[in-house]
């Protein structure tokens, strides 16, 4: 496989591979939630049906636990996090903890 440079730049190549040397295969859309769980100011406005696909797309599994909570492997880190309802969006809380265990697991833009 060659890849063709110029046209590309390098930030476009995470789609490729992660600093952490794990190939995935994320989309645009993973990429703008990866974008936007790494944003400063924390962002309160994350679909966490978005973050649950990231999990998905970096080779995660997720169970569900008791409630609403949700248990997530991903590199051999395991974390819980409450799904929020009745409103889609995660709260800053929730993201800087998604963050933190993105960061554990060897997962950066």
């Amino acid at each position: 496989m060659r890849l063709k440079f110029g046209a590309h730049s390098p930030q476009n190549l995470l789609d490729l591979q992660l600093k952490n040397s794990i190939t995935l295969s994320m989309n645009s859309r993973h990429r703008k939630t990866m974008e936007a769980i790494f944003a400063d100011p924390v962002r309160a406005d994350i679909k966490w049906a978005d973050i649950e696909a990231l999990f998905a797309a970096c080779g995660g599994s997720m169970e569900e636990a008791r409630g609403s909570r949700v248990c997530v492997e991903l590199n051999g880190v395991f974390a819980h996090f409450h799904r929020p309802h009745p409103q889609p969006d995660t709260d800053k809380g929730a993201v800087k903890s998604v963050r933190r265990f993105l960061e554990n697991a060897g997962i950066r833009p």
